[in-house]
């Protein structure tokens, strides 16, 4: 069974997701609810958070939980990896609200043995890792980390591929990423869109 760590930084940097802090923490707080439950259905979750409410929802549904040292993604994902049982793992964004198992499944399938597998972003960002050990990782997220990441990998001698997967690849920044995947995505993210109209404000 892979561990599937989840980076969770909080809201403050999705300034550009809603106008108002409340539905921006709202939304966020979602979307993790439905990458977590995801995860909980092919593996043993792990949080990585520093955000007392993503710690207890955390709680609430019985995924594990590291503490986020506070210098960013990746060192986040290295601690959440300290000591983890060895075995293939996953790291996943926070914010692709539309994953459903199913895509955990194949990232897992596609990650090659002694290797690394990857899903990108648009812009060339990392949404989602399979590795097959934690020895694989290192602390590279950021603008173009998705050629970083296999880099890496080459150097260590590893193979590194691509997967495409669009549940995964389709992350959410901005309002308009909402607008363009509400329809799939998962259920708490919609019930918070339904409550929570994205283009309310205060």
């Amino acid at each position: 069974m892979p561990t599937v760590v989840i980076p969770f930084a909080g809201v403050e940097g999705k300034t550009r997701l809603h106008a108002s802090r409340r539905a921006r923490r709202a939304l966020s707080l979602a979307m993790l609810g439905d990458v977590l439950a995801a995860a909980l259905a092919v593996g043993e979750p792990r949080l990585v958070t520093a955000d007392d409410e993503a710690a207890a929802i955390a709680g609430e549904l019985g995924a594990g939980l590291a503490g986020d040292p506070g210098d960013g993604q990746g060192p986040a994902v290295a601690a959440a990896l300290a000591g983890v049982d060895p075995g293939p793992i996953l790291i996943v964004n926070a914010d692709v609200p539309c994953v459903v198992p199913d895509d955990l499944r194949a990232l897992l399938a596609a990650t090659p043995a002694g290797g690394i597998a990857l899903v990108e972003a648009l812009d060339g960002t990392t949404n989602a890792l399979g590795l097959s050990a934690a020895e694989a990782f290192a602390p590279l997220y950021g603008p173009d980390s998705a050629s970083r990441f296999r880099a890496h990998a080459q150097e260590l001698g590893l193979e590194a591929v691509s997967v495409a997967v669009p549940n995964l690849a389709d992350d959410v920044d901005t309002i308009d990423d909402l607008q363009r995947l509400q329809l799939r995505c998962g259920p708490r993210t919609q019930a918070c869109l339904f409550e929570l109209p994205v283009g309310s404000a205060g």
